[in-house]
């Protein structure tokens, strides 16, 4: 698999989104074994190589002001590349998986109120830490605002308009503006001063536009819609929607003024005003307050303040046992060479200990692989146990753990419960459970398994004994010493006439039972 590869770390992989600004795309830094998201700047704005060189320079100036921002609705912006032609600038940022307020604007179907409110509730407090500092966003729209799997609100693109300078575009300019015409406010549309307020109108026509279902204005260019900002009074609320309560429909009108001055005085008093709208903690959301199908619920961050994560869901539902498992499916010759390049590509991403994009790599085929032969196909589970063991040892437990559960159950189907492979991710899914602070449930796994191993083979096979040390380990830092020694000594010897006193397990099996000695004849004393 060919990415193509800037400053010799950052591999970009697909793109993600194509924008006025940019295109941005998932990436992977290679240095520190993380996924990152790569925006390329477009070629109209780097125009030189002097060109590209102030951009890196102002980006610079931008991004330490920016990473002054210390609040989780800010995804970070990490470094700034210029490409070996000095003509293209890419700026290397956190990557958030979610989607765009954008994709829950539906005229058939404008938004529940509590929820739009969450939203803007959760930009008002990023902006409230930005504008202290300050610093101004310049292009709050739709687009720039993600909504995370949990609910939660990330604002992007902070300082980029800055340092792109997209608020110089005049209302008396020729050409394409360059910036969002539709959330500008009338300050920006006349080059004048930009100021926290500017970013206070910009979120009044993100409210207006998910309560409407439509956007604030709305014409046939872009001078006639900038014109409508400057001179155009907006439409209330209620008059498209009469269930907007009364207050929070003056409020939009209020972020909506022409006048900077005349808007809210700071986002502080804009949350404090939206804080009606908003559920109470524990109240949980009745009929119609649930957005749209599928959406994630950003009124959780207020009913369940400071929450734990939520537990893992469940995997499927297992076949049932009776069912018998379906015959292989000869796998396409294309499938076929696409599986190999993925374990070629894996593999010398772990030489490198990239263990994050290792997995990636596998998850890219897995999923085709899966629609094509059945998520049970021998070649798919084989793609599965691979990745979950490279995520075992990336330290990634709480992934792992899930693969490891599900695939000890296809195993089981497929080659019976008692069958190596069922037993081995059985095994494996405990020792993520241990690594996870989960020991108890751990032991139970572990020592069911090593029951079954010695029905099976014998108690001092290489999978029994590693599952006996793993007990008595367990047991030991769970300061059950005496347990721990009941395990160990009887490990100890068979290990000592199978391996020889001289091998490393042997030997660390000794050190764990003379600290155990150590410790239960101080006990006795």
């Amino acid at each position: 698999m060919s990415q193509r590869m800037i400053a010799g770390r950052y591999e970009l992989l697909e793109e993600l989104s194509h924008g006025g600004m940019g295109d941005v795309w998932r990436g992977y830094d290679a240095v520190l074994d993380r996924p990152v998201a790569v925006k390329l700047i477009r070629q109209q704005a780097v125009t030189s190589p002097q060109m590209a060189d102030e951009l890196a320079k102002r980006f610079r100036r931008e991004a330490r002001i920016t990473a002054r921002i210390q609040h989780p609705g800010v995804p970070q912006v990490y470094d700034a590349v210029l490409d070996d032609t000095h003509e293209q600038l890419f700026l290397v940022m956190e990557l958030v998986e979610g989607v765009p307020l954008s994709a829950y604007v539906d005229p058939a179907r404008p938004l529940p109120v509590s929820w739009a409110v969450a939203v803007a509730a959760q930009v008002a407090t990023v902006l409230s830490h930005a504008h202290e500092i300050p610093v101004i966003h310049r292009d709050l729209k739709p687009g720039n605002v993600l909504v995370a799997r949990d609910g939660t609100v990330k604002v992007l693109d902070f300082g980029i308009a800055a340092i792109l300078r997209t608020d110089a575009t005049k209302l008396t300019a020729t050409g394409t503006p360059i910036g969002t015409s539709q959330y500008m406010a009338p300050e920006q549309v006349r080059g004048g001063r930009i100021t926290p307020r500017t970013d206070l109108y910009a979120l009044g026509c993100i409210l207006h536009e998910l309560l409407a279902g439509r956007a604030l204005f709305q014409a046939d260019s872009e001078f006639a819609l900038m014109y409508q900002h400057v001179s155009a009074a907006p439409t209330p609320l209620r008059q498209l929607r009469p269930e907007v309560p009364a207050a929070l429909e003056e409020l939009v009108l209020h972020l909506l003024r022409k006048a900077p001055e005349a808007r809210p005085a700071d986002v502080q008093e804009v949350y404090e005003r939206l804080r009606p709208f908003l559920p109470s903690v524990g109240q949980e959301p009745v009929s119609g307050e649930t957005g749209p199908d599928g959406a994630p619920d950003p009124t959780g961050l207020f009913r369940h303040p400071y929450a734990p994560r939520s537990r893992p869901r469940p995997s499927a539902t297992p076949a049932p046992s009776g069912e018998s498992v379906p015959a292989p499916l000869p796998v396409p010759a294309e499938l076929r060479a696409e599986i190999k390049e993925a374990y070629a590509h894996s593999d010398a991403l772990l030489e490198e200990e990239r263990f994050a994009q290792a997995a990636e790599v596998l998850s890219e085929v897995i999923e085709p692989a899966a629609r094509a032969l059945g998520a049970e196909n021998r070649q798919v589970v084989e793609l599965r146990t691979q990745r979950a063991a490279i995520r075992l040892l990336g330290g990634d437990y709480r992934a792992a753990l899930p693969e490891f559960t599900a695939l000890a159950d296809a195993y089981g189907r497929i080659a019976g419960p008692t069958s190596e492979r069922a037993r081995a991710c059985r095994a494996q899914a405990a020792r993520c459970r241990a690594e996870l602070g989960q020991v108890t449930e751990a032991l139970t796994a572990l020592e069911s398994v090593l029951a079954v191993v010695r029905s099976v083979d014998s108690d001092v096979s290489e999978e029994a004994i590693e599952l006996r040390r793993d007990i008595g380990m367990l047991l030991l830092a769970q300061g059950r010493a005496a347990d721990a020694r009941v395990v160990l000594e009887p490990l100890h010897a068979d290990l000592d006439v199978v391996y020889g006193p001289a091998d490393e397990l042997t030997a660390e099996v000794g050190e764990a039972l003379a600290l155990i000695r150590l410790d239960l004849d101080g006990q006795e004393r």
